[in-house]
């Protein structure tokens, strides 16, 4: 670990003001202190935002506000979260272990950076973390990374199971700028495909703090949220599904679904829930659903199994939450 300066901030705006080059903020650290540690990230600067008053949890026309810094196990336990979002606090309580969302942050949870092997070994090139360097994973192994939205320069996959969620919910985040003004982003445009520029993953500025998350009102129908790993704790999704389904008169009415352990970020493609909109649950409108989500998919050797796991996630949780028979 490369030696760092650190100050801790008394409010929001002063730890905005003292974001100046090379400064990265910490709360629970639980990414970031690893990723110095092997000397990925090299701040010059921590701003410790952790005893900033961010960790409240509040109703918010119709939604909810989510502080920055509410732990991950705190916001899976709210009572707003589970009677009216529980397929988020079912991705919550999927990732990581009990110690870790003890520590983890909403905001922090949203900016860790990829899993993939090569990005946490320094000895191999990594585009994401070494510009230009190229990607051993194209060509090596694989079996985690992306089958959708990659690029020849990255296959990397997101690894949070909290923004599938919040992707499915509509949610936004808030955040405070230097200078003193706000801006609200939509998850779907928070972050970025690597295209060929895998190092910027996010849209936010130097200096940029996540305040708030903001979910709007519940979405109707049932809620799931359905993750395959290799094991039953402490592992990142191959696959998952975050889910919220209506069905009225036999009818599917609402779909609002996301994806996780495909892509670079939390996948959404809206040709899935309009597959599904109008149809009666049924297997072939599932299959059709996941024609609509895997058509562009492609698999790079090792991790080719993940294109026939989502189908069969997928198909499995629409069954359940519409209750069709197989």
């Amino acid at each position: 670990m490369k030696m760092f300066d650190y100050t801790r901030a008394e409010s929001a705006d002063a730890a905005v003001a003292a974001s100046v080059d090379g400064a990265t903020f910490i709360a629970g650290g639980t990414n970031l202190l690893d990723l110095m540690k092997l000397q990925i990230e090299t701040p010059s600067t921590l701003i410790d935002i952790s005893r900033l008053d961010l960790a409240q949890v509040e109703p918010l026309d119709g939604g909810v506000r989510i502080g920055a810094l509410v732990p991950n196990s705190d916001l899976a336990a709210h009572p707003l979260i589970r009677e009216n979002y529980p397929m988020l606090a079912r991705a919550l309580l999927s990732g990581a272990s009990a110690q870790l969302r003890n520590k983890a942050t909403t905001g922090g949870n949203l900016l860790q950076r990829t899993r993939c092997y090569y990005f946490y070994d320094t000895a191999a090139p990594c585009n994401k973390r070494a510009p230009g360097t190229g990607c051993n994973a194209q060509g090596g192994f694989n079996r985690i990374h992306a089958v959708l939205g990659a690029s020849d320069d990255c296959i990397a996959t997101h690894p949070s199971d909290m923004a599938v969620a919040l992707r499915a919910l509509d949610a936004a985040v808030v955040t405070l700028l230097p200078g003193g003004d706000r801006r609200r982003i939509s998850l779907g445009d928070l972050y970025r495909l690597p295209g060929d520029t895998p190092a910027v993953e996010h849209c936010l500025m130097p200096g940029e703090l996540i305040t708030y998350v903001e979910l709007p009102n519940p979405p109707p129908g049932a809620q799931a949220y359905r993750k395959v790993r290799d094991r039953a704790s402490y592992a990142f999704a191959l696959v998952s599904v975050a889910a919220a389904v209506a069905v009225e008169v036999g009818v599917i009415t609402s779909a609002r679904l996301a994806f996780g352990g495909l892509a670079p970020m939390p996948w959404h493609d809206p040709a899935v829930e309009a597959a599904l909109i109008g149809q009666a649950p049924s297997t072939a409108a599932f299959e059709g659903a996941a024609d609509a989500l895997l058509r562009d998919a492609r698999g790079q050797g090792h991790n080719d199994f993940k294109i026939p796991l989502m189908r069969r996630t997928l198909t499995a949780t629409l069954r359940e939450l519409t209750g069709a028979v197989a």
